[in-house]
């Protein structure tokens, strides 16, 4: 597995000459403006990236901004393999930069759908079995919410979405998210 030092370390220069601020959020350097997070820096196997929380919101003129997953509504991202790449694109990248920081100095939101993935029928069982699961469950944000459901909902089998549930229910208890587990 590479650690892509030196794209992480141009990305890094790239952030800061942009007047963010570091900060180390998730295990990751994360770059704010007047304390809203900007975008972040991480180091996959394949690629190293530039991540923003609002790319959505962001006109992506060059076309480089892509969804890290299927399920991301707000959060955007641009892939690296070599540092030429982030050299080449260093004027870009800062203006994306830019954009994102007025964005944020707007006020503006991403709107995200609003419980866009049913409940799974073994969710909803065990939420009426046990209220005290139930009021933990509608205590958690919706993007916690949501979480769960996408980790329930995508075995194809009951007794594997079942296994899921009964797993989670502790941390569900506890408040916490699905991604919360890890530090």
């Amino acid at each position: 597995m590479r650690n892509w030092p030196k794209e992480l370390e141009q990305l890094r220069r790239i952030a800061l000459d942009s007047g963010l601020n570091e900060e180390s959020k998730w295990g990751v350097p994360c770059y704010t403006h007047q304390g809203k997070n900007i975008v972040i820096v991480s180091a996959f196997k394949e690629y190293c990236a530039l991540s923003f929380f609002k790319g959505s919101l962001l006109q992506d003129t060059h076309g480089l901004l892509e969804k890290p997953g299927e399920n991301t509504q707000g959060a955007r991202l641009i892939k690296f393999t070599h540092l030429k790449e982030v050299l080449d694109q260093e004027a870009t990248l800062k203006a994306y930069i830019y954009e994102a920081i007025e964005v944020e100095k707007a006020g503006l939101e991403v709107t995200f759908k609003e419980n866009p993935e049913p409940i799974p029928e073994e969710l909803q069982l065990k939420l009426q079995e046990n209220p005290d699961l139930k009021a933990a469950f509608e205590a958690l944000t919706p993007g916690k919410q949501r979480g769960y459901i996408l980790h329930f909902s995508a075995p194809k089998q009951a007794k594997t979405r079942i296994s899921r549930i009964e797993k989670c229910i502790p941390q569900i208890l506890e408040g916490k998210g699905f991604f919360d587990r890890y530090p």
